[in-house]
Formats: C-alpha cells, sequence, structure tokens
C-alpha cells in the first residue's frame, strides 16, 4: 500500500520483485505495480520478502529499503552507496573516539530532547480541563526543564544516561496520565515484547523513526552505526538513534494525539500468548495513514529560520551533524521544538 514517497508492504506473505523499471508486489489479495521513479523508500512490515533483482534495482535508484519487526524493531535497512568523502566520515569517527567530543554531542542531544518532552508535556498541561491533571503535568514539565542545566556538570556518558534516565521516568508518566483517560493504561516503557497498546504503538512508531534517520545519515556520507549517545556496537545503527532521541517527544505527541482523538481504538490491537500486545493489520493500516500526515506538518525550525515539513527534518538534521564535523559549525544545533 502506497503513501506519498514511501510504499508500506504490509502483508506477511507479500513478494516484492523487479519488472520494468518498476517493483510488482504481489500477495494473497492481489498485485501492485509501482514505478520506482516515484518513490525514495520501501518499508516491509512482517514477513514480506524481496528479490535480489528487486534489492538491486532499489539500490541503483537509491531507494531505501528497510524491514521492520511487528514491534517496530528495525531488522535491516538496505540504502544506496554511502555518498560524501572519507574525510567527513574520518572526522566523524574521530569525534566517536575523542571523549571529550563524544561527551559534548552527547550532551546537545539530550538536552534538545528534555527541552523538547518538557514542552510536549507542557503543552497537554494547557489543554488539559481538569485543573489537577494540569497541575501535575505543569509540575512534570518543570521537574523535566530542571534536570537540563544538570547535563553541564556531566563528565561520562553514563552520567548523561542517568540525567537522560530519570527526566524519561518524569516524562513518561505525564504520558500516562494523559492516555489514562482515553481509557488506555501504560504503565512503562516496555519494548521486547510491548505489553500494552501505547507500548505498541510507541515502538512501532519509533522504528519508523529510525529508518528515516538512517538513510538520511546515509545520504550525506556518514555512518549511521557510529554513534555518540549511544555507543557503537555491531548491528545497532547508534547514530541514527542518537539523532532520532531529538524526535522522540514529537513522535510521542502524535501517538497521544491519535489515541485523545479516537482514530485507533481498542480494536487497533491483538495480543499474543506471551503477553505481548501488536498492532493488527488494521490497526498498522490507519497508523501509517496517520503518520505520513504526520510527516507533511510544517514545523518552525531556528537554524534555518523557517518552517520546513516534519519529512525533512532528518535529513536537515543530518547536514547541520556533518557540516559540524566538517568544521563549519563550532557546534551541533539539535532540533528543539519552538
Amino acid at each position: 500500500m502506497r503513501y506519498l514517497s514511501t510504499v508500506y508492504v504490509r502483508n506477511h506473505r507479500a513478494r516484492v520483485r523487479h519488472r520494468r523499471g518498476s517493483l510488482l508486489v504481489t500477495s494473497p489479495d492481489g498485485s501492485q505495480r509501482v514505478p520506482l521513479e516515484a518513490i525514495d523508500a520501501l518499508v516491509l512490515l512482517g514477513g514480506g520478502q524481496i528479490t535480489t533483482q528487486a534489492l538491486e534495482a532499489c539500490v541503483r535508484r537509491g531507494v531505501r529499503v528497510s524491514a521492520l519487526r511487528s514491534n517496530g524493531a528495525v531488522r535491516f535497512v538496505v540504502g544506496h552507496a554511502t555518498g560524501g568523502n572519507v574525510h567527513l566520515r574520518i572526522a566523524l569517527y574521530g569525534a566517536v573516539t575523542d571523549p571529550d567530543h563524544s561527551l559534548a554531542l552527547s550532551k546537545a542531544i539530550v538536552a534538545a530532547k528534555l527541552q523538547n518532552s518538557r514542552k510536549v508535556v507542557g503543552r497537554w498541561a494547557r489543554d488539559e480541563k481538569d485543573p489537577s491533571v494540569a497541575d501535575r503535568l505543569a509540575s512534570r514539565s518543570a521537574e523535566i526543564l530542571a534536570r537540563v542545566p544538570r547535563l553541564v556538570e556531566a563528565d561520562s556518558g553514563n552520567h548523561i544516561r542517568g540525567i537522560e534516565g530519570d527526566a524519561a521516568r518524569i516524562y513518561f508518566g505525564g504520558v500516562r496520565q494523559v492516555v489514562s483517560k482515553c481509557g488506555f493504561e501504560f504503565s512503562a516503557r516496555t519494548r521486547r515484547p510491548p505489553r500494552d497498546p501505547v507500548n505498541a504503538m510507541l515502538g512501532f512508531c519509533y522504528g519508523l523513526l529510525v529508518t528515516e534517520f538512517t538513510g538520511a545519515i546515509e545520504s550525506v556520507g556518514l555512518d549511521y552505526q557510529m554513534g555518540f549517545f549511544h555507543r557503537p556496537r555491531s548491528g545497532r545503527p547508534s547514530l541514527a538513534l542518537d539523532l532520532a532521541e531529538e524526535l522522540r517527544p514529537l513522535t510521542d505527541r502524535f501517538v497521544v494525539s491519535l489515541l485523545r482523538r479516537g482514530q485507533i481504538g481498542a480494536d487497533g490491537f491483538v495480543e499474543t500468548p506471551g503477553g505481548g500486545v501488536y498492532l493488527s493489520d488494521e490497526g498498522r493500516t490507519r497508523l501509517i495513514k496517520a503518520w505520513e500526515r504526520h510527516k507533511e506538518a510544517e514545523m518552525p525550525h531556528a537554524v534555518l529560520d523557517r518552517s520546513i515539513g516534519r519529512w525533512a527534518l532528518p535529513s536537515v538534521q543530518a547536514t547541520l551533524l556533518a557540516r559540524h564535523l566538517r568544521g563549519d559549525l563550532p557546534a551541533y544545533p539539535p532540533f528543539v521544538m519552538s
């Protein structure tokens, strides 16, 4: 099923082949032809398969191919040849292995995440009609903000992770307050497996977000596995996870909005015998449609001094990081919501 410039293959028995400049997606429900020139990404959800010929054609055309598990975890991402130049990647590796530089970049990323988190919770407080609930949310927003100055004194990655984890505990307490009024239970972040509908949606959307950043990072010539806050680890897209931190609160706001508006209800999820909760096929369809609309939303960007589409944020932030590593910018400017 195609939405805008991304093709989402949802059927577990689907097969993607290449034929005369197009992708041919076949499944028990039928077939669909998608011209390669019209898309920039292909996302396989679940057990969908792709032939080597189709994969090669996507790589040649610069179409990013990614596969997600049912909980949103990234199975793999395949893109075109890395752009940029070797000197940029050498600068990235140098920054990752330089404790001071890596610490400074980690602080900037986490500071932006905390600022965005407190703004999201503050917005929920202003929208809340119950004065007592609004006061509790406003208090949480202030508590998160109070953690930002502590990052200045952090002297190690573990220290930063401790501050971020403490703020996340306060933040997700606010998420719990808001979604409980929509009839959904949420106690804490659970990943493998997600234990409730809220975690199912968060995990799935985080997976989509990380694939966007992976493609953006590769397009500017950086190595998406070499992170700062998320240290390099074999098979982990650490740098994509780093930059995605800045947009997680925005993604959380998107998920909460869907629940508050009733766009996805209890019938959008399935529970497995092991206690895991996942989006149903219908729930995924509704979420993906809403996600693509969300990506088209315009939002102010302080560094660019103008509004840009949410879809462009990964590329903008990856470009700003590359400019910093090249020496064009004295510091990396993370994205902070207005």
